[in-house]
C-alpha cells in the first residue's frame, strides 16, 4: 500500500472511530436523558403519593367517650384533638356524636395528618382536614338514589335473622317490629314458618351500597296462619302512621307494657293478695313488673304528668293523665325523668325501674285508672288510634293500592284474616 493510501486508509478509520464515538455519546445523553426523565417522574409520583394518597383507619365511635380523647386513640396528640374540636364546632357540635357511627382518621404514606371524617347520619359527613397552619371543617352531603325496592322472608328462628338472612340489615327488623308492635310481641310470638314482606325505601350510594332505609311504604308479616298488614298514610295532624289496608289505625292508644323489653310478671291484678311488708291481705289493683333496678320505664300512651316524686308506700311516683280520661301509675322508681306538667308522647321515657316506698326488690307496680276506677291491665281491650277519616278516604285507597302493588311475591301466600279480608270498604261513620 503506498503513503496515500495509508493515509485514506487512516482517514477512513478516524471517520468510523469519530462516528462510533459520536453514536455512543448520542446513546449515552439518550439514556442520561431518559433516566433523567424517569427520575423525575419517580420523584414527582413520590411526591403526588406523599401528597393525595391517604390512607384511613376507621373505628366506630364508643358510647360515652369524649370526641377529643377518642381520635387521641389514633395518635393525635391532645393539642390536635383539641384544635380539630375547635374547628368543627361552628359547622357542627361534636357532643353530639352518636355512639356506633363510624369515624376516620386519615394520613399520608409517611404518616401526617390529612383528613378526619365523621359520618353524621347516611347522608352527611363531618371532614376536617388541615388548611396551612389550622384546619377547615365542613359538612358534606353523600350523593345517594332512593329507589323502592320489596323485600320478603320466612322466619327459622327469630324475625331479626330472617331479615338478615333476606340480605337487610337488623334495623329492618326492628322497623317492622315497631309497626307491628300493638298486635305482636317479637319476643314471643314469632313461630318457624312465619312470612314476612316490606315495601321500602332504599337510600343507595353510587357504588351500590344500601347507606339507609328511607319510608316503610307497606308492611306484612304473617304469624301462625294470621296475616298482618301495614300501610303508610297521614294522621289526622299530618303525621306518618300505618293503618290496615281497610283503614284502621295500627296504633293503639296504649302499649301493650310500661317496659320496652320483656319482664316477668311477679304480682298480679288482685283484691286479696297478701302484702309481702305489711304482712296483711289488701287489694293490690295493679301488675307488679320484676326488672333490675334502672331498667327504662316508658309511657303506654300519650299524655300529661299530673304528679311527680315521692308518694309514702308508692316510693317515686309518675302519674299521667291521658285524653281518652285513663290515668297511668308508675311506682317504687328509682330516678324520675319527667317533672308535673309535662307532655310525654307514647314510648318515652319517664323513669327506671327501683326500690323506693314498700318494696322488698326492686320492681315496677304499674296501675291504670278510668274514672276513679282501677282496671286490671291484663284483660284490658287496648283501644284503637282513629281511623283514616272519610275525607281523606281516597287519597289512602290510591297510596294502599299503589304501595301493595310493591309487595315481593311469596312462594306460598296465606290467606288473610276475616279483619284484613276487605281492603276497599269504606269505613264506618265515626
Amino acid at each position: 500500500m503506498g503513503k496515500a493510501g495509508r493515509i485514506v486508509f487512516w482517514i477512513c478509520v478516524i471517520a468510523v472511530a469519530t462516528v462510533c464515538i459520536g453514536a455512543s455519546y448520542r446513546i449515552r445523553f439518550r439514556a442520561e436523558k431518559r433516566i433523567a426523565v424517569e427520575a423525575a417522574a419517580a420523584h414527582a409520583e413520590t411526591q403526588r403519593i406523599q401528597q393525595e394518597v391517604v390512607l384511613f383507619t376507621k373505628s366506630a365511635v364508643p358510647a360515652g367517650r369524649p370526641f377529643a380523647e377518642f381520635v387521641e386513640g389514633f395518635g393525635i396528640t391532645p393539642l390536635i384533638a383539641a384544635r380539630l374540636v375547635a374547628s368543627a364546632q361552628p359547622v357542627f357540635d361534636l357532643r353530639h356524636v352518636r355512639a356506633g357511627n363510624q369515624l376516620a382518621v386519615g394520613r399520608s404514606v409517611l404518616g401526617e395528618l390529612r383528613e378526619v371524617r365523621y359520618s353524621i347520619d347516611a347522608d352527611r359527613v363531618l371532614s376536617i382536614a388541615p388548611s396551612g397552619d389550622d384546619f377547615h371543617s365542613e359538612i358534606e352531603t353523600i350523593p345517594s338514589e332512593t329507589r323502592v325496592a320489596g323485600v320478603g322472608g320466612e322466619v327459622r328462628d327469630s324475625l331479626f335473622q330472617a331479615v338478615t338472612d333476606a340480605g337487610e340489615k337488623p334495623e329492618l327488623a326492628m322497623r317492622l317490629a315497631a309497626i307491628f308492635g300493638w298486635d305482636l310481641d317479637f319476643y314471643t310470638d314469632p313461630r318457624p314458618g312465619d312470612t314476612f314482606r316490606v315495601v321500602v325505601e332504599k337510600k343507595e350510594l353510587a357504588n351500590g351500597e344500601l347507606a339507609d332505609y328511607g319510608r316503610i311504604l307497606a308492611a306484612e308479616y304473617s304469624n301462625a296462619g294470621r296475616v298482618y298488614r301495614a300501610v303508610l298514610f297521614h294522621d289526622p295532624s299530618g303525621n306518618p302512621a300505618y293503618y290496615t289496608p281497610e283503614g284502621k289505625s295500627m296504633k293503639k292508644a296504649f302499649l301493650h307494657s310500661p317496659l320496652k323489653f320483656a319482664a316477668p310478671i311477679t304480682s298480679h291484678f288482685s283484691y286479696h293478695r297478701f302484702h309481702p311488708i305489711l304482712k296483711e291481705y289488701r287489694p293490690h289493683l295493679g301488675i307488679d313488673y320484676g326488672a333490675p333496678t334502672g331498667t327504662p320505664v316508658q309511657t303506654i300512651g300519650d299524655g300529661r304528668v299530673i304528679f311527680a316524686a315521692r308518694k309514702g308506700g308508692d316510693g317515686n311516683l309518675v302519674k299521667i293523665q291521658h285524653s281518652n280520661g285513663y290515668v297511668t301509675y308508675y311506682m317504687h322508681l328509682s330516678r324520675i325523668l319527667v317533672r308535673d306538667g309535662q307532655r310525654v308522647e307514647q314510648g318515652q321515657r319517664i323513669g327506671l325501674v327501683g326500690m323506693t316506698g314498700l318494696a322488698t326488690g326492686p320492681h315496677l307496680d304499674f296501675r291504670i285508672e278510668l274514672r276513679g276506677q282501677f282496671l286490671n291491665f291484663e284483660r284490658l281491650p287496648l283501644p284503637s288510634a282513629d281511623p283514616v277519616s272519610r275525607r281523606d278516604w281516597t287519597a289512602f285507597v290510591a297510596a294502599r293500592d299503589q304501595a301493595l302493588a310493591e309487595m315481593p311475591p311469596l312462594a306460598s301466600q296465606q290467606t288473610t284474616v276475616a279483619a284484613n279480608a276487605s281492603p276497599s270498604q269504606q269505613p264506618s261513620a265515626r
